[in-house]
Protein backbone atom coordinates (compact mmCIF):
# COMPACT_ATOMS: atom_id res chain seq x y z
CA UNK A 1 0.00 0.00 0.00
CA UNK A 2 1.22 3.49 -0.88
CA UNK A 3 -0.27 6.78 0.34
CA UNK A 4 1.20 9.48 -1.84
CA UNK A 5 1.55 13.24 -1.67
CA UNK A 6 -0.35 13.84 1.57
CA UNK A 7 0.41 16.27 4.38
CA UNK A 8 1.64 13.85 7.02
CA UNK A 9 0.67 14.88 10.54
CA UNK A 10 2.85 13.43 13.28
CA UNK A 11 1.79 14.49 16.80
CA UNK A 12 4.79 12.77 18.36
CA UNK A 13 7.32 15.04 16.61
CA UNK A 14 4.86 17.91 16.27
CA UNK A 15 5.34 18.18 12.51
CA UNK A 16 3.34 18.38 9.29
CA UNK A 17 5.35 17.38 6.22
CA UNK A 18 4.28 16.53 2.69
CA UNK A 19 5.37 13.08 1.68
CA UNK A 20 4.58 9.57 0.55
CA UNK A 21 4.13 6.61 2.91
CA UNK A 22 5.07 3.06 1.96
CA UNK A 23 3.24 0.40 3.96
CA UNK A 24 4.48 -3.16 4.12
CA UNK A 25 2.48 -5.68 6.11
CA UNK A 26 1.00 -3.89 9.09
CA UNK A 27 3.71 -1.26 9.48
CA UNK A 28 4.96 1.93 7.91
CA UNK A 29 8.12 0.85 6.09
CA UNK A 30 9.27 4.15 4.58
CA UNK A 31 8.31 7.81 4.41
CA UNK A 32 9.64 9.63 1.36
CA UNK A 33 9.51 13.24 0.18
CA UNK A 34 6.48 14.40 -1.74
CA UNK A 35 8.02 13.86 -5.18
CA UNK A 36 8.86 10.17 -4.60
CA UNK A 37 8.01 8.08 -7.66
CA UNK A 38 6.98 4.46 -7.21
CA UNK A 39 7.73 2.14 -10.12
CA UNK A 40 5.68 -0.80 -8.91
CA UNK A 41 2.35 -1.40 -10.60
CA UNK A 42 1.38 -4.15 -8.18
CA UNK A 43 0.50 -2.13 -5.08
CA UNK A 44 -2.60 -0.18 -4.11
CA UNK A 45 -2.07 3.57 -4.23
CA UNK A 46 -4.09 6.23 -2.44
CA UNK A 47 -3.59 9.76 -3.70
CA UNK A 48 -3.79 12.00 -0.64
CA UNK A 49 -2.96 15.23 -2.42
CA UNK A 50 -4.49 18.16 -0.54
CA UNK A 51 -5.38 15.98 2.47
CA UNK A 52 -3.96 15.32 5.90
CA UNK A 53 -2.57 11.86 6.61
CA UNK A 54 -3.02 11.38 10.34
CA UNK A 55 -2.51 8.55 12.83
CA UNK A 56 -5.76 6.69 13.33
CA UNK A 57 -7.90 8.18 16.06
CA UNK A 58 -8.12 6.35 19.39
CA UNK A 59 -11.46 6.70 21.16
CA UNK A 60 -11.22 5.98 24.86
CA UNK A 61 -14.96 6.02 25.48
CA UNK A 62 -17.40 4.01 23.37
CA UNK A 63 -20.55 2.02 24.11
CA UNK A 64 -20.88 -0.97 21.77
CA UNK A 65 -23.95 -2.39 23.57
CA UNK A 66 -22.65 -5.91 22.95
CA UNK A 67 -23.53 -8.29 24.59
CA UNK A 68 -27.20 -8.00 25.33
CA UNK A 69 -28.29 -4.65 23.91
CA UNK A 70 -27.48 -5.27 20.28
CA UNK A 71 -30.69 -3.73 18.98
CA UNK A 72 -28.92 -0.40 19.69
CA UNK A 73 -25.45 -1.35 18.41
CA UNK A 74 -23.12 -4.32 18.23
CA UNK A 75 -19.41 -4.91 17.88
CA UNK A 76 -19.56 -5.07 14.09
CA UNK A 77 -21.71 -1.99 13.49
CA UNK A 78 -19.87 -0.01 16.15
CA UNK A 79 -16.56 -0.87 14.52
CA UNK A 80 -17.95 0.12 11.12
CA UNK A 81 -19.02 3.48 12.54
CA UNK A 82 -15.56 3.92 14.03
CA UNK A 83 -13.88 3.17 10.70
CA UNK A 84 -16.11 5.73 8.99
CA UNK A 85 -14.93 8.32 11.52
CA UNK A 86 -11.23 7.50 11.18
CA UNK A 87 -11.18 5.78 14.58
CA UNK A 88 -8.89 2.74 14.52
CA UNK A 89 -8.99 1.76 18.20
CA UNK A 90 -12.02 1.90 20.47
CA UNK A 91 -12.34 1.27 24.19
CA UNK A 92 -15.68 -0.37 24.96
CA UNK A 93 -17.44 0.42 28.22
CA UNK A 94 -18.63 -2.48 30.41
CA UNK A 95 -22.28 -1.52 31.09
CA UNK A 96 -23.73 -4.20 28.81
CA UNK A 97 -26.16 -7.07 29.54
CA UNK A 98 -24.58 -9.01 31.11
CA UNK A 99 -22.14 -6.50 32.53
CA UNK A 100 -18.51 -7.17 31.60
CA UNK A 101 -17.59 -8.34 35.09
CA UNK A 102 -16.23 -11.83 34.32
CA UNK A 103 -13.40 -13.16 32.23
CA UNK A 104 -15.94 -15.11 30.18
CA UNK A 105 -17.79 -11.96 29.07
CA UNK A 106 -14.53 -10.10 28.52
CA UNK A 107 -13.31 -12.91 26.28
CA UNK A 108 -16.59 -12.90 24.36
CA UNK A 109 -16.04 -9.29 23.32
CA UNK A 110 -12.38 -9.70 22.46
CA UNK A 111 -12.98 -12.92 20.53
CA UNK A 112 -15.86 -11.51 18.50
CA UNK A 113 -13.98 -8.29 17.82
CA UNK A 114 -10.85 -10.12 16.64
CA UNK A 115 -12.91 -12.12 14.15
CA UNK A 116 -15.47 -9.57 12.94
CA UNK A 117 -14.53 -5.97 13.76
CA UNK A 118 -12.79 -3.72 11.26
CA UNK A 119 -10.99 -1.81 14.02
CA UNK A 120 -9.29 -2.68 17.29
CA UNK A 121 -11.62 -3.15 20.24
CA UNK A 122 -10.25 -2.91 23.77
CA UNK A 123 -12.75 -3.90 26.44
CA UNK A 124 -13.00 -2.39 29.92
CA UNK A 125 -14.01 -4.26 33.05
CA UNK A 126 -16.57 -3.11 35.58
CA UNK A 127 -15.34 -2.42 39.11
CA UNK A 128 -18.19 -4.21 40.85
CA UNK A 129 -20.26 -7.32 40.20
CA UNK A 130 -23.20 -6.41 37.96
CA UNK A 131 -22.19 -2.78 38.57
CA UNK A 132 -24.20 -2.92 41.78
CA UNK A 133 -21.51 -1.10 43.75
CA UNK A 134 -21.37 -3.75 46.49
CA UNK A 135 -18.72 -6.35 45.64
CA UNK A 136 -15.52 -5.92 43.63
CA UNK A 137 -15.01 -8.11 40.57
CA UNK A 138 -11.94 -10.35 40.45
CA UNK A 139 -9.80 -7.42 39.35
CA UNK A 140 -6.58 -9.40 39.11
CA UNK A 141 -8.21 -11.97 36.81
CA UNK A 142 -9.80 -9.28 34.62
CA UNK A 143 -6.53 -7.41 34.35
CA UNK A 144 -4.65 -10.59 33.45
CA UNK A 145 -7.30 -11.48 30.84
CA UNK A 146 -6.71 -8.19 29.03
CA UNK A 147 -9.17 -5.64 30.40
CA UNK A 148 -7.73 -2.34 29.23
CA UNK A 149 -9.08 -0.43 32.25
CA UNK A 150 -11.66 -0.49 35.02
CA UNK A 151 -14.79 1.67 35.00
CA UNK A 152 -18.29 1.78 36.39
CA UNK A 153 -19.27 3.98 33.46
CA UNK A 154 -22.77 5.36 33.69
CA UNK A 155 -22.33 5.82 37.44
CA UNK A 156 -19.72 6.10 40.17
CA UNK A 157 -18.88 3.60 42.88
CA UNK A 158 -20.47 5.50 45.74
CA UNK A 159 -19.13 3.33 48.58
CA UNK A 160 -15.93 5.29 49.14
CA UNK A 161 -14.21 2.56 51.16
CA UNK A 162 -14.94 -0.08 48.54
CA UNK A 163 -13.72 2.31 45.84
CA UNK A 164 -10.56 3.04 47.80
CA UNK A 165 -9.87 -0.69 48.01
CA UNK A 166 -10.37 -0.91 44.24
CA UNK A 167 -7.93 1.93 43.60
CA UNK A 168 -5.35 0.21 45.79
CA UNK A 169 -5.64 -2.85 43.56
CA UNK A 170 -5.39 -0.67 40.45
CA UNK A 171 -2.21 0.91 41.77
CA UNK A 172 -0.70 -2.45 42.69
CA UNK A 173 -1.37 -3.81 39.18
CA UNK A 174 -0.35 -0.56 37.44
CA UNK A 175 -3.75 -0.71 35.78
CA UNK A 176 -5.97 2.18 34.68
CA UNK A 177 -9.20 3.71 35.99
CA UNK A 178 -11.63 5.46 33.64
CA UNK A 179 -13.99 7.31 35.93
CA UNK A 180 -17.53 8.51 35.29
CA UNK A 181 -17.76 11.17 37.99
CA UNK A 182 -21.32 11.58 39.21
CA UNK A 183 -22.71 11.85 42.72
CA UNK A 184 -25.68 9.49 42.57
CA UNK A 185 -27.46 11.07 45.52
CA UNK A 186 -26.95 14.63 44.30
CA UNK A 187 -28.11 13.99 40.73
CA UNK A 188 -31.43 12.55 41.89
CA UNK A 189 -33.82 12.44 38.94
CA UNK A 190 -32.03 15.20 37.03
CA UNK A 191 -32.16 15.02 33.24
CA UNK A 192 -30.89 18.38 31.87
CA UNK A 193 -28.43 20.97 33.10
CA UNK A 194 -29.78 22.93 36.05
CA UNK A 195 -30.64 26.35 34.62
CA UNK A 196 -31.98 27.47 31.24
CA UNK A 197 -32.83 24.02 29.91
CA UNK A 198 -34.30 22.43 33.03
CA UNK A 199 -36.42 25.51 33.73
CA UNK A 200 -37.66 25.80 30.15
CA UNK A 201 -38.89 22.23 30.01
CA UNK A 202 -39.91 21.88 33.65
CA UNK A 203 -37.65 18.94 34.38
CA UNK A 204 -35.27 18.20 37.27
CA UNK A 205 -31.86 19.78 36.80
CA UNK A 206 -28.32 18.44 37.13
CA UNK A 207 -26.00 20.96 38.83
CA UNK A 208 -22.27 21.15 38.10
CA UNK A 209 -21.53 19.94 41.61
CA UNK A 210 -22.80 16.47 40.65
CA UNK A 211 -19.64 16.09 38.59
CA UNK A 212 -17.25 18.30 40.53
CA UNK A 213 -17.70 16.59 43.91
CA UNK A 214 -16.86 13.10 42.65
CA UNK A 215 -14.09 14.38 40.39
CA UNK A 216 -12.41 15.89 43.44
CA UNK A 217 -12.93 12.67 45.42
CA UNK A 218 -11.44 10.50 42.68
CA UNK A 219 -8.48 12.79 42.08
CA UNK A 220 -7.46 12.87 45.73
CA UNK A 221 -7.96 9.13 46.23
CA UNK A 222 -5.95 8.29 43.12
CA UNK A 223 -3.24 10.77 44.04
CA UNK A 224 -2.93 9.38 47.54
CA UNK A 225 -2.78 5.76 46.37
CA UNK A 226 -0.71 6.27 43.23
CA UNK A 227 -3.40 4.95 40.87
CA UNK A 228 -3.58 5.97 37.22
CA UNK A 229 -6.84 7.87 36.77
CA UNK A 230 -8.55 9.07 33.62
CA UNK A 231 -11.61 11.32 34.04
CA UNK A 232 -14.26 10.65 31.40
CA UNK A 233 -16.51 13.10 29.52
CA UNK A 234 -15.67 16.23 31.54
CA UNK A 235 -18.31 18.94 31.23
CA UNK A 236 -17.76 21.64 33.86
CA UNK A 237 -15.51 24.59 34.53
CA UNK A 238 -14.88 23.13 37.97
CA UNK A 239 -13.50 19.89 36.55
CA UNK A 240 -11.03 21.83 34.39
CA UNK A 241 -9.79 23.68 37.48
CA UNK A 242 -9.54 20.42 39.41
CA UNK A 243 -7.45 18.93 36.60
CA UNK A 244 -5.10 21.92 36.72
CA UNK A 245 -4.71 21.38 40.45
CA UNK A 246 -4.11 17.62 40.02
CA UNK A 247 -1.35 18.20 37.50
CA UNK A 248 0.30 20.84 39.66
CA UNK A 249 0.31 18.31 42.50
CA UNK A 250 1.97 15.70 40.31
CA UNK A 251 -0.90 13.19 40.30
CA UNK A 252 -1.05 10.67 37.45
CA UNK A 253 -4.39 11.97 36.19
CA UNK A 254 -5.65 12.62 32.65
CA UNK A 255 -8.98 13.81 31.30
CA UNK A 256 -11.10 13.76 28.18
CA UNK A 257 -13.69 16.10 26.67
CA UNK A 258 -16.38 15.07 24.19
CA UNK A 259 -17.17 17.17 21.08
CA UNK A 260 -20.76 17.73 22.16
CA UNK A 261 -19.53 19.35 25.37
CA UNK A 262 -17.35 21.89 23.56
CA UNK A 263 -19.68 22.58 20.61
CA UNK A 264 -23.11 22.85 22.28
CA UNK A 265 -24.62 24.49 25.36
CA UNK A 266 -27.91 24.03 27.20
CA UNK A 267 -29.15 27.14 25.40
CA UNK A 268 -29.00 25.18 22.12
CA UNK A 269 -31.85 22.96 23.27
CA UNK A 270 -34.52 24.95 21.46
CA UNK A 271 -37.09 22.16 21.24
CA UNK A 272 -38.05 19.11 23.28
CA UNK A 273 -35.66 16.85 21.40
CA UNK A 274 -34.16 14.10 23.55
CA UNK A 275 -31.22 13.81 21.19
CA UNK A 276 -29.91 16.70 23.30
CA UNK A 277 -30.11 14.57 26.45
CA UNK A 278 -26.75 13.16 27.50
CA UNK A 279 -24.90 12.51 30.74
CA UNK A 280 -23.18 14.71 31.74
CA UNK A 281 -25.64 17.19 30.26
CA UNK A 282 -24.90 20.09 27.95
CA UNK A 283 -23.68 22.89 30.21
CA UNK A 284 -23.40 26.69 29.95
CA UNK A 285 -21.34 28.91 27.66
CA UNK A 286 -18.98 29.55 30.57
CA UNK A 287 -18.36 25.83 30.94
CA UNK A 288 -17.78 25.44 27.20
CA UNK A 289 -15.21 28.24 27.20
CA UNK A 290 -13.40 26.61 30.13
CA UNK A 291 -13.35 23.20 28.41
CA UNK A 292 -11.95 24.69 25.21
CA UNK A 293 -9.35 26.65 27.15
CA UNK A 294 -8.38 23.45 28.95
CA UNK A 295 -8.01 21.57 25.67
CA UNK A 296 -5.95 24.36 24.12
CA UNK A 297 -3.57 24.80 27.05
CA UNK A 298 -3.10 21.06 27.61
CA UNK A 299 -4.96 20.72 30.89
CA UNK A 300 -7.42 18.38 29.21
CA UNK A 301 -5.56 15.61 27.45
CA UNK A 302 -7.91 13.84 25.06
CA UNK A 303 -10.99 14.13 22.89
CA UNK A 304 -13.30 11.11 23.08
CA UNK A 305 -16.89 10.59 21.99
CA UNK A 306 -18.88 8.73 24.67
CA UNK A 307 -20.60 7.16 21.65
CA UNK A 308 -23.90 6.03 23.18
CA UNK A 309 -26.34 4.62 20.60
CA UNK A 310 -30.02 4.14 21.37
CA UNK A 311 -32.99 2.99 19.33
CA UNK A 312 -35.16 5.69 17.77
CA UNK A 313 -38.25 4.71 19.74
CA UNK A 314 -36.31 5.20 22.96
CA UNK A 315 -35.02 8.66 22.07
CA UNK A 316 -38.40 9.78 20.71
CA UNK A 317 -39.68 9.99 24.28
CA UNK A 318 -39.73 13.15 26.40
CA UNK A 319 -36.61 14.14 28.34
CA UNK A 320 -37.74 12.50 31.57
CA UNK A 321 -38.31 9.11 29.92
CA UNK A 322 -35.66 9.00 27.19
CA UNK A 323 -32.24 7.44 27.92
CA UNK A 324 -29.09 9.54 28.14
CA UNK A 325 -26.63 9.53 25.26
CA UNK A 326 -25.83 10.39 21.65
CA UNK A 327 -23.80 8.76 18.89
CA UNK A 328 -20.42 10.30 18.14
CA UNK A 329 -17.97 8.09 16.27
CA UNK A 330 -18.87 9.36 12.80
CA UNK A 331 -18.88 13.08 13.61
CA UNK A 332 -16.11 13.57 16.19
CA UNK A 333 -13.23 14.43 13.83
CA UNK A 334 -15.30 16.85 11.78
CA UNK A 335 -16.79 18.52 14.87
CA UNK A 336 -13.33 18.94 16.37
CA UNK A 337 -11.89 20.36 13.16
CA UNK A 338 -14.87 22.69 12.62
CA UNK A 339 -14.98 24.00 16.19
CA UNK A 340 -11.31 24.13 17.12
CA UNK A 341 -8.99 23.92 14.11
CA UNK A 342 -10.89 25.82 11.43
CA UNK A 343 -11.44 28.59 13.99
CA UNK A 344 -7.67 28.72 14.71
CA UNK A 345 -8.09 27.80 18.37
CA UNK A 346 -5.70 24.87 17.82
CA UNK A 347 -3.73 23.49 14.90
CA UNK A 348 -4.02 20.14 13.18
CA UNK A 349 -1.06 18.71 15.13
CA UNK A 350 -2.76 19.50 18.44
CA UNK A 351 -5.99 17.92 17.19
CA UNK A 352 -3.98 14.80 16.37
CA UNK A 353 -2.42 14.80 19.83
CA UNK A 354 -5.81 15.01 21.48
CA UNK A 355 -7.39 12.30 19.32
CA UNK A 356 -4.48 9.90 18.71
CA UNK A 357 -1.17 10.32 20.53
CA UNK A 358 -2.42 11.34 23.97
CA UNK A 359 -5.05 8.57 24.08
CA UNK A 360 -2.30 6.10 23.12
CA UNK A 361 -0.24 7.39 26.05
CA UNK A 362 -3.21 7.01 28.40
CA UNK A 363 -3.53 3.37 27.32
CA UNK A 364 0.21 2.76 27.47
CA UNK A 365 0.46 1.84 23.78
CA UNK A 366 2.24 4.92 22.45
CA UNK A 367 5.35 2.98 21.48
CA UNK A 368 3.47 1.58 18.48
CA UNK A 369 0.30 3.64 18.06
CA UNK A 370 -0.82 7.24 17.84
CA UNK A 371 1.90 8.65 15.60
CA UNK A 372 3.31 8.37 12.07
CA UNK A 373 6.91 7.46 11.50
CA UNK A 374 8.86 4.57 10.02
CA UNK A 375 8.29 1.41 12.04
CA UNK A 376 4.95 2.48 13.52
CA UNK A 377 1.81 0.38 13.12
CA UNK A 378 -0.03 1.54 9.98
CA UNK A 379 -3.24 2.76 11.60
CA UNK A 380 -4.06 5.82 9.51
CA UNK A 381 -6.91 8.27 8.91
CA UNK A 382 -6.85 10.41 5.78
CA UNK A 383 -8.70 13.65 6.41
CA UNK A 384 -9.92 16.15 3.83
CA UNK A 385 -9.99 19.46 5.71
CA UNK A 386 -11.66 21.29 2.83
CA UNK A 387 -14.63 18.96 2.52
CA UNK A 388 -17.94 20.35 3.70
CA UNK A 389 -20.76 17.95 4.39
CA UNK A 390 -24.17 17.84 5.98
CA UNK A 391 -24.76 15.41 8.82
CA UNK A 392 -27.42 12.92 7.78
CA UNK A 393 -28.03 10.42 10.54
CA UNK A 394 -29.79 8.03 8.19
CA UNK A 395 -26.44 7.53 6.43
CA UNK A 396 -24.60 6.47 9.60
CA UNK A 397 -22.93 3.08 9.74
CA UNK A 398 -24.09 2.86 13.35
CA UNK A 399 -27.39 1.11 14.01
CA UNK A 400 -28.60 4.20 15.83
CA UNK A 401 -29.24 7.75 14.68
CA UNK A 402 -29.50 9.65 17.97
CA UNK A 403 -27.55 12.81 17.25
CA UNK A 404 -28.38 16.49 17.75
CA UNK A 405 -26.23 17.41 14.73
CA UNK A 406 -28.62 16.25 11.97
CA UNK A 407 -28.68 18.93 9.28
CA UNK A 408 -25.55 20.68 10.56
CA UNK A 409 -22.87 21.42 7.95
CA UNK A 410 -19.39 20.47 9.14
CA UNK A 411 -15.96 21.09 7.66
CA UNK A 412 -13.47 18.26 7.33
CA UNK A 413 -14.16 14.63 6.57
CA UNK A 414 -12.39 11.30 6.81
CA UNK A 415 -11.97 9.83 3.33
CA UNK A 416 -9.93 6.70 4.12
CA UNK A 417 -9.18 4.62 7.20
CA UNK A 418 -6.46 1.98 7.45
CA UNK A 419 -6.04 -0.52 10.27
CA UNK A 420 -2.93 -2.68 10.39
CA UNK A 421 -2.06 -1.47 6.91
CA UNK A 422 -5.39 -2.56 5.43
CA UNK A 423 -8.00 -0.24 4.00
CA UNK A 424 -11.17 -0.66 6.08
CA UNK A 425 -13.08 2.43 4.93
CA UNK A 426 -13.15 4.60 1.84
CA UNK A 427 -15.59 7.44 1.25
Amino acid sequence: MIIKNGSIVDPKSGTVKKGTIIIEGNKIKNIYPEDYQCDSQEVDVIDATGKYVMPGFIDLHVHLRDPGLTYKEDIVTGANAAARGGVTTICAMPNTKPVVDTVETLNYVHDKASKEAKVRVKQLSAFTVNMDGKELVDMEAMNKAGAVAFSEDGKSVMDINLYRDALKKVADMNALVMAHCEDKDLVGKGVLNEGIASEKYGVPGIPNSVEDVITARDIFLAGELGARLHICHCSTKGTVELMRMAKRMGFNVTAEVCPHHFTLTDADITEADSNYKMNPPLRTEEDVRALIEGLVDGTMDCISTDHAPHAKEEKDKFFTEAPFGITGLETSAALTYTALVDTKLMDIVEMSKKMSYNPAKVLGISEEFGYIEEGAIADIAIFDAEAEWEVKAEEFASKSTNTPYTGKVLKGRVTHTLVNGKLVYEL
